[in-house]
């Protein structure tokens, strides 16, 4: 196994026993880089030069007083919209093609605390309005997408182009690619992790989170990242708890609510079979399963849009005015689209939101943890613009990729796509879990309980190989 190929707690583990070094990780990351960024394009920018810096101060530190934690020394990428000091934050867009900013994102802050070592940053779809991140390549298959719009990060996991990255959600954009790309992809709690220094699409239903090759690596990055800070009005001021300590207990007595409307329709039907299987292996691991019916469902995209659409214009509203042709033409239609939405729709997606949010607090007195699909198809053609359902109804592949993850972002509760199997193409399929505010320590007790029994899935195509 080379170096890029461990997950993030192999590598930590083996550079505090010291059969790693950080500069051996680092270069055999950067090789991987070298290697594949011609067929991926996950990357806007490898800042090569500065990470062996980094790593070298790494084996040095490790060396003197040993690791400082989990993340020291290990290789990140970034997504393009986290600000960090000294290096390009574009934004994947030219509307931002020369912006260099001067501080750290509060994310970064903690991550460079932590002793991570910074590769690049990462593809977004322009400014996070997007599902499919155009410019990479999914790794299971050059000809399809990656998802989005975290979809560089995702990617970079998935071959190994980094230990991790960081993603931002607003709709899905972590979990979407985490599941296309076969990797694990974690949207905390809103206000858990600070939203400082990132560029917001919707400031209301944003949230920034890791994309890992494993559940535990993505509570190791949480637990670097949760805490309150004063730069995020948002941000919770609850004492932050290790989200890892319900690690390796057994699930005797979670109850696993498994949706009886919503979403399973609509879902192609081995992404269906995986999901239910994938269930069904939970409760062979001591969880009982309960039907449950979701609540409000007929709102989620009306509430989602209804939030997501002006808060992204209003943010964008100067750019756009001085300098549309900058916008790729997908966002731009968006953006323009959301200076027409009435003020008072956007007070009903606001009161939408309040209603719903309540009634899922409700269903969790019931349940300790939703199960379902992360999205209803794997990966989409690139170019694709529709997929057709067995009823015959057809829906955008953007709206089919947001439908089942918005609810998790409109009531802010935490969500984590873990992988569970592969379609008859070869490509992954992602279930995701999610559960009660601020009960990530649950979440990841059953996914990464599953993981153990499950084992890896490995890639078969030669990009992911």
């Amino acid at each position: 196994m080379q170096p890029y190929e461990l997950s993030l707690g192999q590598a930590s583990r083996a550079l505090a026993a010291g059969r790693l070094s950080p500069v051996e990780l680092t270069e055999s990351v950067l090789g991987r880089i070298a290697a594949m960024e011609e067929y991926l394009n996950a990357y806007v920018t490898v800042v090569a030069e500065s990470a062996r810096r980094a790593a070298a101060r790494a084996a040095r530190e490790i060396t003197a007083a040993g690791p400082r934690g989990p993340l020291h020394g290990i290789p990140m990428g970034l997504k393009d919209l986290i600000d960090t000091a000294g290096v390009p934050t574009t934004s994947s867009s030219l509307v931002r093609a020369n912006r260099v900013p001067t501080e750290n994102s509060t994310a970064a802050t903690r991550l460079d605390s932590a002793g991570a070592v910074l590769i690049g940053k990462t593809h977004t779809h322009e400014f996070a309005y997007g599902l499919t991140t155009p410019q990479t390549r999914n790794p299971w298959a050059p000809e399809r997408v990656c998802g989005g719009s975290s979809g560089g990060s995702a990617a970079a996991v998935a071959v190994g182009e980094a230990i991790f990255a960081l993603g931002t959600d607003t709709g899905g954009s972590i979990r979407v690619p985490s599941a296309l790309t076969g990797v694990v992809g974690l949207k905390p709690t809103y206000g858990l992790v600070s939203r400082h220094g990132v560029t917001p699409l919707s400031w209301s239903l944003d949230h920034v989170g890791p994309i890992t090759r494993t559940v535990e690596d993505a509570g190791l990055v949480l637990n670097a990242l949760m805490g309150h800070d004063p730069n995020d009005p948002a941000s919770s001021h609850r004492e932050p708890q290790d989200c890892l300590r319900d690690i390796g207990r057994d699930l005797t007595g979670l109850r696993v609510g498994v949706p009886l409307n919503y979403f399973f329709d609509h879902v192609d039907p081995q992404v269906e079979n995986a999901v239910r299987s994938a269930v069904a292996r939970l409760a062979g691991l001591g969880a009982q399963l309960v039907d449950v019916e979701v609540p409000m469902t007929q709102y989620v995209q009306a509430t989602q849009w209804g939030l997501m659409v002006p808060e992204a214009t209003s943010y964008h509203e100067e750019d756009l005015r001085r300098a549309p042709e900058l916008y790729d033409p997908d966002v731009r239609v968006l953006l323009e689209a959301g200076a027409l939405v009435p003020a008072i729709d956007y007070l009903r997606a606001q009161r939408s939101r309040t209603l719903m949010r309540r009634a899922w607090s409700t269903l969790f007195d019931r349940v300790d943890l939703i199960a379902a699909p992360s999205v209803p198809a794997t990966a989409a053609m690139t170019g694709q613009h529709e997929f057709q359902w067995a009823d015959g109804t057809r829906e955008t592949v953007t709206d089919a990729y947001v439908r089942l993850c918005a609810p998790a972002n409109i009531t802010g509760i935490p969500s984590v796509s873990l992988p569970v199997g592969l379609d008859g193409t070869g490509l992954p399929i992602g279930m995701q879990l999610m559960g009660r505010p601020f009960e990530e320590a649950t979440l990841l007790r059953a996914a990464a309980a599953y993981e153990q029994e499950r084992g890896a899935i490995a890639p078969s195509t030669p990009l992911a190989s």
